[in-house]
């Protein structure tokens, strides 16, 4: 996956005082540039703009929490610059203030795409003053809803570069064949189990309910966030009565789901969000991250 992070080659400082771009528009040197808010969003721009010469930046760098993301000049430069900045509403304030405060080009927002569930999970919070309207922002969990997020930024690419809109619907049909298998994977594979109960960090996965499961977080949808002595109570009780196996980490976040699977006595797994990358060399994409997610969820819950 391309990622490009040093975009900006003039002062970052100037630019911003000044209003103007520090690249040339698409008029001048036909490249488009995408800004995307955070990991997901930008692995679908690279799949839908592949071969076309456009560039996509990450605005939230590999290895980071995107829920708190703080933009620095230079990703607030580059989502100024952006020909389109694809973003999702209430999911990360400073975004969404860069977006009206700067953003220049064309703005697709995932949450009027994607149609978000609303949030019906016992253990979310917004301590950390995150509005979220009362939709579930992990939008993504769900290959299908992130397949109707490419179908509809390639219809907005290709209006702001006709020259390559049938590139960008080739791909965003590709994309959209590798989402509808991945559900039709999760589908299948989680149809048979012995439990389908899981019990996850935080509130990140409540899209997968729409295979049969039933998640169970330790905080809502911070990460960050502190468990409830309450919360942990139940979450005991929960185990015991449902014969829970794993309590799963996050790669980014994972002392919650170490704490108290250790506590416990019980496996610590791995569930990846996905809402970042690692790193900025990690060989995984959206895909194998999800792809790997199932595997476990199958061990797990004793799916056949």
């Amino acid at each position: 996956m391309r990622l490009s992070i040093g975009l900006v080659t003039v002062s970052s400082l100037a630019l911003l005082a000044s209003g103007c771009s520090a690249f040339s528009d698409t008029a001048d040197d036909g490249k488009v540039e995408v800004a995307a808010a955070f990991y997901p969003l930008a692995y679908v721009a690279d799949r839908v703009t592949h071969g076309t010469g456009a560039e996509v930046s990450l605005l939230t760098q590999p290895g980071k929490e995107p829920h708190d993301l703080e933009l620095t000049v230079k990703e607030t430069a580059e989502l100024s610059a952006a020909d389109l900045v694809v973003y999702e509403s209430g999911f990360q304030p400073a975004v969404d203030d860069a977006v009206a405060q700067n953003a220049t080009g064309s703005t697709l927002d995932a949450t009027k795409v994607v149609d978000p569930v609303p949030l019906d999970h016992e253990h979310h919070d917004e301590s950390a003053g995150h509005d979220h309207g009362g939709l579930d922002p992990h939008f993504w969990q769900d290959p299908l809803r992130l397949a109707t997020l490419g179908d509809a930024m390639a219809e907005r690419l290709a209006k702001i570069d006709p020259k390559h809109a049938p590139d960008y619907r080739t791909n965003a049909k590709g994309l959209h064949d590798d989402l509808t298998a991945l559900d039709a994977s999760y589908a299948a594979g989680l149809r048979d189990c012995k439990r389908d109960t899981i019990v996850v960090s935080h509130d990140a996965f409540g899209y997968l309910e729409k295979y049969g499961l039933h998640v169970a977080s330790i905080v809502g949808l911070s990460p960050e966030a502190e468990p409830t002595a309450a919360v942990l109570g139940q979450l005991q009780e929960l185990i015991r009565t449902e014969g829970i196996t794993t309590v799963f980490s996050e790669p980014l976040e994972p002392a919650l789901g170490e704490g108290l699977a250790h506590d416990l006595g019980l496996t610590n797994g791995t569930l990846d969000p996905v809402e970042g990358l690692t790193s900025a060399d990690s060989k995984d994409d959206y895909l194998s991250l999800m792809k790997a997610n199932l595997k476990t969820l199958i061990t797990a819950n004793g799916c056949r």
